[in-house]
């Protein structure tokens, strides 16, 4: 039986010195921290997929900068999950509002490690920290 395998994109969204990590609110994975952002859709490039996603979860806009780190991970009980990470910052006068996460906090390089990050974020995480 094949696997089901999930694309997706994830926004490491930048404010200053900090990093905004979010909290799952929902499904199998509920409650683990992770950079927000979420399926691509066919055809749709990640930039695209970004902007959306940010826009359905967050209510926010975001300028999409270089793609940091694509993780492959394969850890998860029912699915594979390839994750393309890119640098994001707000617009101009864009805030977050949680419209899908229980919580948020934005994190510097010295607390980037105080949450517990969902398995596939941690190298994205890690990859993050060499960068800061």
């Amino acid at each position: 039986m094949t696997r089901k395998h999930i694309e997706v994109v994830a926004a490491i969204i930048q404010k200053g010195n900090a990093i905004l990590a979010t909290q799952r609110g929902y499904g199998d994975l509920k409650d683990g921290w992770e950079f927000p952002g979420g399926k691509v859709e066919p055809g749709e490039a990640h930039d695209e997929a970004l902007i959306r996603e940010i826009k359905e979860e967050l209510q926010a806009d975001i300028n999409v900068g270089e793609r940091l780190i694509t993780v492959n991970y394969n850890g998860y009980e029912k699915f594979d999950l390839t994750m393309h990470c890119y640098l994001c910052t707000l617009t101009e006068d864009s805030h977050v509002t949680l419209l899908e996460h229980e919580a948020a906090k934005w994190l510097t390089k010295e607390t980037l490690y105080s949450v517990d990050w969902l398995p596939a974020d941690i190298e994205a995480v890690d990859a993050l920290y060499k960068h800061l």
